[in-house]
């Protein structure tokens, strides 16, 4: 670097000299450490000879951090790739670009967030800022070196922007796994609990016994020394929750807090046993209280005792609008009696009879750290819907518990009925027993000492003041549909509150705490819990007063010697993570391709990850180790260049660099690249071409025209600038070719064809990019004369750009084994005669010697053409050897040619062996095949919608069907002429021909595959078509199975594809089917015969089915039967056609036969109607003198029901309408079956009377409503009498809001002066378990469908077990 001396005689670099002139790069910084300057941006304008170091430099002056206590990362990108703090590389060697935006964000180092830069003003734990600025100052220094004014903590919202370095606050925070919020609110508060902490240290785990990864007490004992001793700002949960069994789909899972809380301490409480904790939790949680009952009369008194972890306290009475102002005022409705009497009077024991009496409840002991539960989730019986009750409850910082203790406003000495739920004196005793039996088992009783002073008298006293200080209050923000939880919690060591919410640790103050007694700073009376804040405290822990209890934390100096191994192995194992987090820093991160010379011609990828230091030579050892070349390909015929995988473009090489880092060639570590690198290989003689960079890659393919052959690519590099000569040149000492002679071809994009010929045209104005392809054809052939769209060198390359590879898979069943079938003259069937089953043999015949004949061609092809190859594949440029597509060439210069006459040939002997195309067995369209093969969506009849193919999908007209290969009348189904159906309508349908897709004859889409005068249409434009022998890999092509890979181009119609494939069917194309087989293995029929293949790609797969197709103005329809009172109304009967023109009764008799034998249905044909059907609703009724096409609208894949009647049809014009009714019966709480009820008209007032008519409910009140949704419309009893909007006042049907316009519609009907059946609270839940699981069965909505909570479960085997039969 060149020196130059500088104002101060100093030398400097020239670089430095010359900075005013160099390029500047513009870096964005965003501060993500903090919440007070996420949302800042630092702006920093540096030349772009700035070394990375000094970027760190001035980010950390200008943030006011320390330097090195921070990092910086790439931004707006997924993942974020972190810069080198001590690199010297230049930002633009490291990927900055000069003249942009470079976003980078200023992140915390291993977890530890940066240190705050002393300055003049000090720091915020210095002397120089008094205890209350030290309060409100929070994060690093203003920017300008100043205090901050503003308080944290005068916000009028609850706010989460007072988030304190780690180093302020000293605690440490819990990473949310997704939503377990729940779970960290429970662990901080246990980890800031010092009895229940000092007792998880004291336990010793033995790993002899048991696994480590399953042990609760082990992973929380982890988890709470890295809360106590780590750096990091948060700290993971995962292998906490691991130990308790739980996957990853359980951090999913909202669930209460309090419920974890009592599932986790049993599970503490079951791996604890014979251990010194085995009455860890019963000593620090569990009170005692008494459940009794007074008589009134006598004084006699029956109780038990009952223990608890928790005192629920009930917000908001039930019935009540006013919820309890405060705790100790739910404490006292807690243990306030109330007086059972009148119909719930008492049986006394003693009065042996019923008296009044007073029950409730009294404390008897409080444990020493005491939890509320404050129950602000409820069921509103109104809406039938979870709800929160948000209501101000205050709590106090100090709780006198002494109030609610057992003193006894009537002291009596009579005896007492008493069962101790914890022990085993059940039976009569004197109060005297009692209270010596509490001294006795609470002989170390926490707060309570119940003295037997008298034999006679009760004295409960307290044994200390039993006053219990708040230090946890865990708060829910939300509903009761979902929310999160945070806890604030007072640390005992400097009674300073905090709040731990998830990752995030800060300081609060009583003001904060205050903010979650609920409620709203307005009245607004009854509705004020609906309007409150949602943010409320949910639990309270309390902790006993009792300096001779009351413990510290333990320090790490006190630690047994059991938790010192584990924060050494704790210590180690961080720091072996951070060792691997800077190697991961330091690790590029690339896209690897090659080609590998054995394993596959296809192009491999792979990912390169090699460290920033690593030379280009390491590297390349690496991925010549990751792709397995080793023993295939020497290393020193391996080379790494830079490459662009979606332009197939290779950009640069890197001669003389192998000795440069990795970090300075791909230009620093990202977390992403715009290019990747591509492993090249050699053969030993061959030398690597050197790539420069602004060279364009060119694939060239040589065309010879006599073999009709075009040969795999030969890459070349040009330059943009070049003239065509000049290419041609180039192209010439690559191929060896005559450039005077040259014919060059671009492929711009797919099938577009430039030929080059202005000689001096530059590359770049031809449209050459990074990645070309050409063809070439050299020779003195008189095709140069020709125009090139005329040309055979055009010809063959359109058929190249255009020819496909499909395989076809061909029917099991071969074509000699079916039981042909022979048309009656009144179109009935009957097996044929002894003639035809020679013609069958001549046809096998025939075969055979065409598939003996293929394989002879297909050893011809590979001894004829070393290019020839039968599989194109990605790496020959997508080619193979293709013959000639014309059939007039000679016989040696093209085999498709003789395959292409072959079939043909071999099609006319098959149509002559069957008999000619009069009466022949295969070329009669009315041959049908007894075991007709059915496709997978054909066979999978429950399926409400047909299956259609994406090409009909993608055509403008619905009603396109296959048509047959005649040109005389139409053959119907039913035998009928055509011509005689439609003959006295077509002059009708002329007059005022309307030209819709459903009506216009034109139009329909049914082309034939044959012109006015009989011939093919496929042979007027011969469209290439090859076919061989094909053995599937897999081998399921084996045991009948037969397959064929056909190239052909894919502007061929699906007529002409079907005739091309008669030969290797054995039957005509009329008698067979075509299904497209997509990825998942789904078949859909292709029916459009006019349709190309252009839809098709390569290496897609075809199945063929044997069975009549379609001939013109026929529609395949699917059958489905109508049964309204069912529970799922909708069934598949069978598959039918019907035809243009034919009536609906004629459809009827061609499907009462099919629904006999397929379905077991033996029908009058006047005992079943046919409607249409809309996904599951049914529609217009269809009466029997109705034409197809004329009246119906029908179309490809049509869909209909079937019904089956109880009496006559009741149906006889179009004016009808035909309505389903169905009574609602309010006192039952019960829907009837449905009615049908056919209305003359649309007016409301018959259909009530029609409905008054049938169920003998007075007019007057008589109501009605339509149903809502798809078919049967099924809506919760419990919701149908207010849901629906009830009789509406219109006076026809066919108006908002009813809007019924045809039939099918569900009118739901009422008696008015009906009430609802009055249920028990107990019958109602049952009643809504009913209904819920009767509406999810039939997969309609439930208005109340709580949400499916999975139940929370530790697992204290490590896990569920399951079901092998689950999966």
């Amino acid at each position: 670097m060149e020196m130059v001396p500088s104002e101060e005689n100093q030398l400097v670099p020239k670089e430095i000299e010359n900075a005013a002139e160099e390029p500047r790069v513009l870096c964005i910084v965003q501060d993500t450490t903090n919440a007070k300057t996420v949302n800042e941006r630092l702006t920093l304008n540096l030349p772009a000879s700035t070394t990375l170091s000094k970027l760190f430099e001035d980010v950390a002056h200008k943030a006011s951090y320390v330097n090195g206590t921070f990092d910086l990362a790439w931004g707006k990108t997924g993942d974020m790739g972190s810069l080198d703090p001590s690199s010297e590389m230049s930002l633009t060697e490291s990927g900055f670009e000069p003249g942009k935006r470079n976003f980078l964000q200023l992140t915390d180092k291993d977890g530890e967030q940066p240190q705050i830069a002393s300055d003049e003003s000090g720091t915020a734990g210095s002397s120089g800022l008094d205890d209350s600025s030290q309060e409100r100052f929070i994060g690093p220094l203003p920017r300008d070196g100043t205090v901050g004014c503003s308080s944290d903590y005068s916000s009028p919202s609850y706010s989460y922007s007072s988030i304190l370095n780690k180093s302020d606050t000293g605690y440490v925070g819990l990473v949310n796994q997704a939503m377990t919020c729940y779970l960290n609110s429970l662990l901080q508060t246990l980890f800031m609990t010092p009895e229940f902490r000092n007792a998880l240290y004291n336990w010793e785990f033995e790993e002899s016994e048991e696994d480590p990864v399953t042990s609760i007490p082990y992973q929380l004992q982890r988890l709470f020394l890295l809360l106590q001793t780590s750096k990091k700002r948060a700290i993971e949960t995962t292998d906490v929750t691991r130990s308790f069994g739980w996957d990853s789909s359980e951090a999913w899972q909202q669930h209460d807090v309090q419920e974890l809380c009592r599932v986790m301490f049993d599970a503490l409480e079951q791996k604890w046993k014979q251990t010194e904790q085995a009455d860890l939790i019963n000593q620090l949680y569990q009170g005692k209280l008494k459940d009794y009952v007074r008589c009134l009369e006598c004084g006699y008194e029956s109780w038990r005792i009952d223990t608890y972890l928790d005192i629920p306290l009930v917000i908001r009475p039930f019935g009540a609008s006013q919820a309890y102002s405060s705790v100790e005022e739910a404490l006292q409705a807690f243990v306030q009696p109330e007086t059972l009497d009148g119909a719930n009077q008492y049986f006394c024991e003693r009065c042996k009879k019923k008296c009044d009496a007073r029950k409730g409840l009294r404390f008897l002991h409080f444990p020493y750290l005491l939890t509320l539960q404050l129950k602000r989730f409820d069921f509103d019986y109104t809406t039938m819907h979870r709800i929160k009750l948000n209501d101000r409850m205050s709590f106090p910082e100090e709780l006198d518990m002494g109030p609610f203790i057992d003193v006894e406003d009537e002291k009596s000495p009579q005896t007492e009925s008493c069962t101790d739920s914890g022990a085993e004196n059940e039976g009569s005793c004197h109060s005297d027993q009692m209270s010596n039996d509490f001294s006795a088992d609470d002989g170390v009783d926490e707060g309570i000492c119940l003295d037997s002073a008298s034999s006679t008298e009760r004295v409960l006293k307290p044994k200390s003041s039993l006053t219990f200080e708040l230090f946890s209050v865990m708060v829910h923000s939300g509903s009761a549909a979902g929310g999160h939880y945070y806890a604030c919690i007072k640390s005992f060591s400097d009674g300073q509150w905090y709040s731990f919410n998830d990752q995030h640790v800060s300081k609060i103050t009583q003001e904060d705490i205050r903010k979650t007694y609920g409620g709203s700073s307005g009245s607004r009376g009854y509705y004020s819990s609906a309007f409150a804040s949602s943010t409320n405290a949910y639990m309270l822990i309390y902790r006993l007063k009792d300096p001779s209890r009351n413990a510290k934390y333990l320090d790490c100096d006190d630690f047994p010697e059991h938790i010192k191994h584990l924060v050494q192995r704790e210590k180690e194992s961080e720091e072996q993570e951070k060792r691997q987090r800077e190697i991961e820093r330091n690790t590029c991160k690339i896209k690897l391709f090659c080609m590998h010379p054995v394993k596959t011609m296809a192009l491999m990828e792979n990912k390169l990850e090699v460290h920033k230091d690593k030379t280009l030579r390491e590297a390349t050892e690496m991925a010549y180790k990751l792709m397995e070349l080793d023993g295939v390909v020497p290393l020193d015929c391996c080379r790494l260049v830079k490459y662009d995988e979606f332009h197939e473009y290779l950009e640069r090489s890197y001669e003389g660099e192998d000795d440069t880092p990795m970090g300075l060639l791909l230009g620093g570590v990202k977390s992403s690249y715009m290019f990747d690198l591509l492993l090249e290989t050699r053969r030993p003689e061959q030398i690597f071409q050197p790539y420069k960079p602004g060279e364009v890659m060119v694939k060239v393919h040589v065309v010879d025209l006599k073999t009709d052959t075009i040969a795999p690519p030969v890459s070349i590099r040009a330059y943009l600038n070049q003239s065509i000569t000049e290419f041609k040149q180039l192209i010439a000492q690559a191929t060896e070719l005559s450039a005077e002679t040259m014919r060059v071809v671009l492929e711009r994009c797919y099938n577009d064809l430039r030929l080059l010929y202005v000689p001096n045209k530059t590359l770049k104005a031809e449209g050459f990019f990074r990645s070309n392809k050409v063809f070439v054809e050299s020779s003195e052939s008189p095709d140069h004369q020709v125009t090139f769209t005329d040309s055979l060198l055009w010809k063959l390359l359109d058929r190249h750009g255009n020819t496909i590879r499909l395989f076809v898979s061909l029917p099991v069943q071969s074509p000699g084994t079916n039981r042909t079938i022979c048309p009656k003259v009144g179109g009935d069937t009957e097996e044929c005669s002894e003639g035809s089953k020679g013609n069958r043999n001549s046809v096998e015949a025939i075969l055979e010697e065409s598939t003996e004949k293929l394989k002879n061609l297909s050893l011809q092809q590979q001894q004829g053409s070393s290019t020839s190859d039968s599989q194109k594949s990605s790496d020959t440029s997508d080619f193979e050897h293709i013959e000639s597509p014309s059939p007039s060439q000679e016989p040696d210069s093209s085999v498709s040619a003789v395959v292409a006459v072959d079939n043909r040939e071999l099609e006319n002997r098959i149509r002559a062996a069957s008999g000619g195309s009069g009466g022949g067995t295969y070329s009669d369209p009315e041959t049908q095949f007894p075991g007709e093969e059915r496709s997978d969506s054909e066979v999978n009849n429950d399926r409400s919608t047909s299956s259609v193919d994406s090409d009909i999908l993608s055509s403008s007209h619905s009603s396109d069907t296959l048509c047959n290969a005649d040109s005389g009348p139409i053959q119907l189904a039913n035998g009928l002429d055509s011509h005689s159906i439609t003959s006295s309508r077509r002059s009708k349908a002329n007059e005022g021909k309307k030209e819709t897709w459903d009506t216009a004859e034109e139009d329909s889409g049914t082309d034939s595959e044959y012109d006015e005068n009989g011939k093919s249409k496929a042979e007027s434009y011969y469209l290439y078509f090859r076919a061989e022998p094909y053995a599937q890999e897999d081998g399921s092509g084996e045991g009948g199975q037969k397959c064929v890979l056909v190239h052909v181009d894919k502007r061929i119609t699906l007529s002409a594809f079907k005739q091309n494939l008669e030969p290797f069917v054995g039957v005509t194309s009329t008698q067979f089917k075509v299904f497209r087989v997509y990825a998942n293995n789904q078949e859909f029929e292709s029916v459009r015969l006019n349709e190309t293949l252009s839809s098709f790609s390569d290496d897609n797969k075809v199945t063929i089915r044997l069975g009549r197709a379609l001939k013109k103005g026929e529609y395949r329809v699917k059958v489905y039967q109508l049964l309204v009172n069912d529970a799922e109304p909708c069934k598949f009967l069978v598959d039918t056609v019907f035809a243009k023109g034919m009536t609906v009764k004629q459809s009827k008799e061609e499907l009462m036969p099919q629904l006999k034998d397929q379905c077991k249905l033996d029908l009058n044909i006047d005992k079943f109607r046919l409607r249409k059907k809309t996904w599951k609703n049914p529609g217009t009724v269809f009466l029997d003198y109705h034409v197809y096409e004329e009246d119906i609208n029908i179309s490809s894949n049509w869909e209909v029901f079937l019904e089956v009647l109880d009496g006559p049809e009741k149906m006889k014009s179009m004016s009808q309408l035909a309505v389903l009714t169905r009574r609602w019966t309010p006192a039952q709480m019960k829907l009837e079956p449905f009615q049908e009820v056919v209305l003359e008209s649309s007016s409301v007032e018959e259909l009530k009377e029609k409905l008054s008519e049938i169920s003998g409910i007075p007019l007057e009140n008589l109501e009605f409503a339509k149903g809502r949704g798809t078919f049967p419309c099924d809506i919760s009893v419990l919701e149908i009498h207010q849901d629906l909007d009830w009789n509406p006042k219109v006076s026809t049907l066919n108006v908002w809001p009813l809007y019924i316009c045809d039939d099918g519609a569900v009118v739901f009907y009422r008696d008015s002066t009906e009430e609802p059946m009055e249920q028990s609270e107990d019958e109602r839940n049952e009643l809504m378990k009913k209904e819920s699981s009767r509406l999810l069965k039939t997969g309609h909505r439930v208005s109340y469908s709580p949400r499916k909570e999975k139940a929370l479960k530790i697992y204290l085997d490590g896990g569920p077990v399951k079901d092998p039969g689950q999966d």
